[in-house]
């Protein structure tokens, strides 16, 4: 079952190549998780299309950039809607049947900003620290259902946007893409090398392999020595 916004047709096209390569029934929910109804209504909508959930990978977010007197109350509440009482309404909705099923993985996409904090992101890094939190209570009580419950901890990725955000900053400065990619991954990074997403792809497959049966409660970090600094 996948959920997100975006061009319909894109959507489309995705849905319809993920069932046509792994052979495998693929559906798409346009559930807004930032309403409690219509997150809580995905997991049931998803228990009912394929008479069950097995795996919750939580990786919707947003973000919002401003000191902390300056931050609109509207885009604090946005954050924290979306970026963890989404989190919450989702466990809170698949646990029983995990537990019933006794078996199932929870895995939170966090964030490097779930271990430390920069300046101007307080409700994302509030709401990355929260996750974080909560991963750690859920795998607590669900440590002898063998249901695992992780928090993914990327630094930078190199996704669409972040590609849109080097590139303007390339145009500002007057500079190339290549040479701003140094100077943001600098910022945060020892290693000079974004993530790919398939790398944070890969570190969730394993989490749902027999490998990692007893990894639970844990902050995984992907961030390049973000956080070893």
């Amino acid at each position: 079952m996948l959920n997100g916004f975006g061009d319909a047709d894109e959507i489309e096209s995705q849905r319809e190549a993920m069932a046509r390569e792994f052979g495998v029934e693929v559906a798409y929910n346009g559930a807004d998780l930032t309403d409690a109804a219509q997150a809580t209504g995905l997991v049931e909508a998803t228990q009912s299309a394929f008479g069950g959930l097995d795996i919750l990978v939580n990786n919707a977010g947003v973000q919002y950039v401003s000191p902390i007197d300056e931050f609109p109350v509207e885009e604090w509440n946005k954050i924290i809607a979306l970026n963890l009482t989404a989190v919450f309404l989702t466990m809170r909705a698949c646990m029983p049947s995990m537990r019933e099923q006794r078996w199932g993985r929870i895995i939170n996409i966090a964030s490097a900003h779930g271990l430390v904090a920069s300046a101007d992101k307080v409700a994302y890094v509030a709401t990355k620290h929260a996750v974080v939190g909560a991963t750690k209570v859920a795998a607590i009580e669900l440590a002898n259902d063998n249901v695992t419950v992780n928090a993914i901890c990327p630094g930078w990725v190199l996704t669409p946007l972040v590609e849109r955000q080097i590139a303007s900053r390339a145009r500002s400065a007057g500079s190339d893409v290549a040479s701003e990619s140094r100077r943001l991954l600098a910022e945060k990074q020892p290693m000079l090398a974004f993530t790919a997403p398939e790398s944070i792809g890969a570190m969730a497959v394993f989490l749902c392999s027999d490998a990692a049966a007893t990894v639970t409660g844990a902050p995984l970090s992907i961030d390049g020595g973000w956080v070893a600094q």
